[in-house]
């Protein structure tokens, strides 16, 4: 049985990865901001037999995720999946900019994980995985205009997740970022290509084969390497 913390464990790929985990036997930590509004996952909670606890965590606010992170005990984490992120304007902003948003963004796409990623570090003991969700938009090889504020956070945090492994490699801790595919969710929206069981299934599956090797690295949700 592992420990695993989900960030955004309210819906999409997050919400997955809990009924996921769960199925395996492990023990989910589900984070999140508003659990009392979050009828599938209260409903997943209460058929566990407790091995889903729903924790309040607000990844852009500094208290809310000491806080958060206190709340689920003081168990090693073995899986930290940072999946809670926003998209910020979708439209090109080459021009016109809204600064606020740009920040908004980088708050929760960039300062969160880390946030996350130190609240919990003491738990993270020698073979623990943290896998962030990134984005192809963030890498230098994506061709097309637009989200902006998105694609520059999500490329700050393929490098801060590249950043963390460096830092944590003698601890033995295991960090990566992943592309999670186009994703049938709110932010992908009904013509994307997977639906977030397939997404998390990948991603999951990604989390068990991770060697100390692969820290550093940014793949995709099947597995493969991805170009940043």
């Amino acid at each position: 049985m592992a420990n695993v913390a989900i960030t955004g464990a309210g819906r999409g790929i997050a919400l997955e990865l809990v009924k996921l985990h769960v199925e395996r036997g492990d023990q989910v930590f589900a984070l999140l901001r508003d659990p009392e509004g979050a009828a599938a996952l209260k409903a997943i909670a209460a058929g566990s037999g407790g091995s889903v606890t729903l924790h309040a965590m607000d990844v852009g606010d500094d208290a809310s995720v000491r806080d958060g992170a206190a709340d689920t005990g003081d168990a090693a984490i073995d899986v930290l999946y940072n999946v809670a992120g926003v998209s910020g304007s979708v439209t090109s902003e080459l021009e016109s900019a809204d600064f606020t948003d740009w920040a908004e963004v980088f708050n929760i796409n960039v300062s969160g994980p880390m946030r996350v990623f130190q609240a919990f570090l003491p738990r993270l003991k020698a073979g623990a995985k943290v896998l962030s969700l990134g984005s192809q938009v963030g890498a230098s090889t994506w061709p097309y205009p637009g989200y902006e504020a998105y694609a520059a956070s999500k490329a700050a945090l393929h490098r801060l997740m590249h950043s963390i492994a460096l830092g944590t490699r003698e601890r033995g801790i295991i960090a990566v970022s992943v592309h999670p595919g186009w994703v049938r969710t709110a932010m992908g929206g009904p013509q994307a290509d997977l639906t977030p069981q397939e997404s998390a299934e990948g991603i999951a599956a990604l989390a068990d084969r991770l060697t100390p090797e692969m820290s550093g690295g940014f793949y995709k949700w099947n597995g493969e390497p991805h170009a940043w």
